[in-house]
């Protein structure tokens, strides 16, 4: 068999240090390895295979796409494209909007800006995103996002992109211990912010408005008191949901946990779109924002965007979610997980906070001291401890997410009950032994 080592670029990593196992299958929520391991998927890989690995619906709507038609371009229709679009504005509630596919998260963000910029008439019209946040690894989204591996790479003015503090509740950067409070400060900040820029320059603000890799999980009080705020300004409000979308955080969409007042003027989506099956992302627009690009030109797209096998993995893919029951069953199990991980807080003093569980999507923030906070590794460092725990967890048969001192817990929402406390059971032993408590003296 290949070894990709000496031939392929690998994505967010040291090529000398990468030594990944090679996947040859999958099925349910466990990957298949080409030693004959089979592997727990607890991080979903990228927190996007949430229908799990080798779906049979997703496999026979790629398979009997591909005998119909593999590929046409954008400029010509295609069936699962309408359909796809059908369904996502009929799920999210955006009857009379429209839909522009893309090839993944990155790219759809960078089109919600553009499209953004027409409706608004500033085609060089600032927009607002916050620190600690990701939005994909293309140069625009790099200015997006408030990411300290990548800052170095991008000037975030040079693209008319500002930031401002996160709702970071556990560390809020406006000092307040009330969760409730960070999150209405945080909304804040971007109204003082659009004001301090001037609302008729400022074109958008994209935020996250649940789960992320950061590890931010914002307070209940924060998205509707943003949603007010761009409102009353007059600026669209993008909800970046490609990793929070479809379950992830109980809801279609996360903002629907707010309803009506959460609701944005666009949406990005990728990842859970088509269950990670085939590459594939989409803006949402609302009836207001697409009527008021109806008769411009649209000088944007890609030769793939709206790719007919993708678009029909994207409509068996909502079919499923539907069908099964997984977003209620992601909102039951995620409850469930959130609660047997605070069990394990409150045996290992090295847990600081956990938050989450919406859906099947938990954070674990460690800390070396739990009074003061103090992180084990200054963010975004991974302490070498974690490290051998993943490690261990691995040889054990389970794969676990990192980044930072953060355990990210974000399994395919048609896991197994059993295999998910299997899981937290295992966490729970490597948190003791690679973590033990200090001695009392």
């Amino acid at each position: 068999m290949a070894d990709e080592r000496a031939t392929v670029l690998h994505s967010w990593t040291v090529q000398a240090d990468w030594n990944a196992p090679t996947v040859v299958g999958g099925q349910g929520a466990r990957l298949q390895l080409a030693d004959g391991r089979s592997l727990l998927d607890m991080s979903s890989l990228a927190e996007c295979s949430n229908l799990g690995h080798q779906h049979p619906a997703l496999v026979a709507a790629i398979h009997e796409q591909a005998q119909r038609l593999c590929f046409v371009s954008n400029a010509w229709g295609a069936q699962p494209r309408a359909a796809l679009a059908e369904r996502l504005l009929a799920r999210s509630g955006f009857e009379g909007g429209r839909v522009f596919f893309t090839l993944g998260g990155a790219d759809a963000n960078e089109h919600a800006i553009k499209i953004a910029r027409l409706a608004a008439g500033k085609p060089k019209g600032a927009v607002i995103a916050r620190d600690r946040s990701y939005h994909g690894a293309t140069h625009l989204a790099m200015a997006l996002s408030g990411d300290a591996r990548t800052q170095a790479q991008v000037d975030a003015a040079a693209f008319g992109v500002h930031h401002v503090p996160p709702p970071y509740a556990y560390r809020c950067p406006f000092g307040s211990v009330d969760a409730a409070q960070c999150g209405m400060r945080a909304a804040a900040a971007v109204a003082d912010r659009i004001d301090a820029l001037g609302a008729t320059d400022v074109a958008a603000v994209l935020m996250e408005p649940d789960a992320g890799t950061n590890g931010i999980v914002a307070p209940d009080t924060y998205w509707p008191a943003l949603r007010e705020a761009t409102a009353q300004r007059g600026v669209w409000l993008i909800a970046d949901e490609v990793m929070s979308a479809f379950g992830r955080c109980g809801e279609w969409f996360a903002w629907q946990r707010h309803g009506e007042a959460g609701r944005p003027d666009m949406m990005t989506l990728a990842k859970g779109l088509t269950g990670a099956a085939v590459p594939l992302g989409a803006v949402v627009l609302s009836r207001d924002v697409a009527e008021r690009i109806e008769h411009e030109m649209l000088y944007t797209g890609l030769t793939y965007c709206g790719h007919p096998l993708a678009c029909a993995a994207g409509v068996a893919a909502l079919d499923a979610y539907a069908h099964e029951g997984l977003i209620e069953r992601s909102r039951t199990l995620g409850a469930r997980l959130l609660a047997q991980v605070q069990g394990l807080q409150a045996r290992h003093p090295v847990i600081g906070d956990v938050r989450g569980g919406h859906g099947l999507f938990v954070v674990i923030e460690l800390v070396a001291d739990r009074a003061t906070r103090t992180p084990l590794a200054p963010w975004p460092q991974t302490p070498p401890a974690l490290r051998a725990l993943v490690d261990a967890a691995m040889a054990a048969g389970v794969s676990f997410a990192t980044r930072g001192n953060l355990i990210l817990l974000a399994p395919p929402l048609v896991i197994e009950e059993d295999d998910l406390a299997d899981a937290v059971a295992l966490l729970d032993r490597l948190l003791a032994h690679h973590f033990p408590p200090e001695p009392r003296r």
